[in-house]
């Protein structure tokens, strides 16, 4: 999959694609159905389909203290998108210069000049450009006009995906994330939700109560998720390696800025630096406080029971079932 970073490091050999725009955080299950049609319809023109994106996200620009959490970085969207089958990616910077530019002048420069669209798939509720001025109507009307000098597009809306009588949306998988309801957020997404990052250095705390962890900053300015999770980690050998691990602040000893621990179980190798996947099971219990380190301890050691045995009753069934 090509990753194209703005405009200006578009070649030549860019041009003409078949192309979908959106912030397609968490792709979903909606998402997947997007890009299958969008495959689709370039094997029918041969050519490659091109999911344009932004970075950040409009919204964190904005208003970042409104901005939900994001339930994928841009490492795992892009990862997500090669999964999918998804050959261009163009990364737009968003941030003024690009908020100020005026909607005509964003098909003209992006979509006919800069990559050549030939067939666009969006939702109607789409806005683009200066003051959200750009919509469904303003892109099939330049994108006719263009056809005059064969550089055109034709447009299609997006058809609604649902699971069950609802619509699937980023919305309802942060919902139910919020709510620790992973199975509900397993269906939406079609996967089960995972974060991945690089273990970094901690404080060594989990250490001091015999339960070492490896830690992984989120670099997120919030969590979707928060509590302590039975979880599998993927990444450090063949076979998902099983844990229990804590998503939040850590209020115990006065953590502010969130942070994602996990205790391996009988593990003890070096993996500082390493990047890992962690795959949530099951929601144990909302993060809280305790008044010593002795109660923190001990229910740590019955989270780590708890989480063993959940782990070990969802692999026996999966081993039942395959």
């Amino acid at each position: 999959m090509r990753l194209i970073r703005s405009l200006h490091n578009l070649r030549p050999t860019d041009r003409g694609c078949v192309a979908t725009i959106g912030n397609f955080d968490g792709v979903h299950l909606g998402h997947r159905a997007v890009f299958q049609r969008l495959r689709a319809r370039g094997h029918e023109l041969g050519l490659p389909a091109t999911v344009i994106t932004f970075e950040p996200q409009p919204l964190e620009v904005f208003a970042p203290e409104a901005a939900p959490a994001r339930l994928t970085r841009l490492r795992e969207k892009l990862s997500a998108l090669r999964a999918c089958g998804i050959e261009r990616v163009m990364l737009l910077e968003f941030g003024p210069r690009l908020a100020a530019m005026p909607a005509p002048e964003f098909v003209q420069r992006l979509l006919i000049d800069g990559l050549g669209v030939r067939f666009l798939l969006v939702g109607d509720d789409f806005r683009f450009g200066w003051k959200r001025m750009g919509d469904f109507a303003l892109l099939r009307k330049l994108g006719q006009a263009a056809t005059v000098n064969g550089v055109g597009f034709t447009v299609e809306n997006l058809h609604t995906i649902t699971h069950g009588a609802e619509r699937i949306s980023s919305t309802r998988v942060r919902e139910a994330l919020a709510r620790g309801d992973l199975e509900q957020a397993r269906h939406l997404l079609g996967r089960p939700y995972c974060l991945a990052g690089r273990v970094v250095h901690g404080d060594k705390r989990g250490r001091m109560l015999g339960f070492p962890t490896a830690n992984i900053a989120l670099h997120r300015r919030v969590s979707p998720v928060r509590g302590v999770f039975a979880v599998r980690v993927h990444g450090l050998s063949a076979m998902a390696h099983p844990g229990v691990a804590n998503i939040g602040t850590r209020p115990t000893v006065a953590g502010t800025s969130a942070r994602l621990e996990i205790h391996l179980f009988d593990f003890e190798q070096d993996i500082y630096g390493q990047h890992l996947e962690v795959e949530l099971v099951l929601r144990l219990r909302d993060e809280q406080r305790f008044e010593s380190f002795t109660a923190l301890q001990a229910q740590i050691q019955r989270d780590a029971e708890t989480a063993r045995a959940v782990l070990a009753a969802t692999h026996q069934i999966s081993s039942i079932n395959d």
